[in-house]
């Protein structure tokens, strides 16, 4: 049974940062690659595990964002959007965690398709359609007792990288955030 007791602050709130400002964080190098890439993490991900990749869906619901995702978002506060949880694989190994939160107000248009996505990649949506803009890149450490760990159930013991970034089409915008696993990393 899951234990409800509150998270301490220092586990519940992670602390962004863009790049310029990550200049006094000791970021590993091999760590950088993964963080910074402007390129489609599901392209990169693909080409480092052809024929073995694959996208399992978590979980995918109208939820409350964090207070932290509402407000990169400019949404109230207990305001609903579909929250999209998946783990990316290779050869079945637990690659990355990525939680997406799209405003119900986004799911208008060609964009109405992002929650039919199922088991595939979204990257590969969202990178295909020259009209979706990235917006900055920003990254932090996560915790072993952050929420992240939870939502994706996860035991790690050890502090895991993530990044996350705005993408916007015509005013519309959605969140996501990527979190990589030490599988990853220690396959480097």
């Amino acid at each position: 049974m899951l234990s409800h007791a509150p998270t301490p602050v220092f586990c519940s709130r992670l602390k962004w940062r863009t790049r310029k400002q990550c200049v006094t964080e000791t970021i590993p190098s091999h760590v950088q690659q993964w963080l910074f890439d402007s390129a489609s993490l599901t392209a990169k991900l693909i080409a480092r595990c052809p024929g073995k990749f694959s996208v399992e869906l978590i979980s995918q619901n109208k939820a409350c964002p964090t207070l932290d995702e509402s407000r990169v978002l400019s949404l109230r506060q207990r305001q609903l959007a579909v929250i999209r949880q998946v783990v990316l694989h290779c050869d079945q190994q637990s690659w990355v965690y990525a939680r997406t939160v799209i405003p119900i107000r986004t799911l208008q248009g060609s964009l109405r398709q992002l929650v039919k996505l199922g088991n595939r990649p979204l990257g590969a949506v969202l990178f295909a359609d020259k009209s979706i803009k990235r917006g900055a890149v920003e990254v932090a450490s996560i915790k072993p007792c952050h929420q992240a760990s939870q939502w994706a159930g996860f035991k790690q013991q050890h502090n895991v990288w993530g990044r996350r970034s705005v993408f916007s089409k015509q005013h519309k915008h959605l969140l996501v955030s990527e979190f990589f696993l030490p599988e990853l990393i220690l396959s480097d």
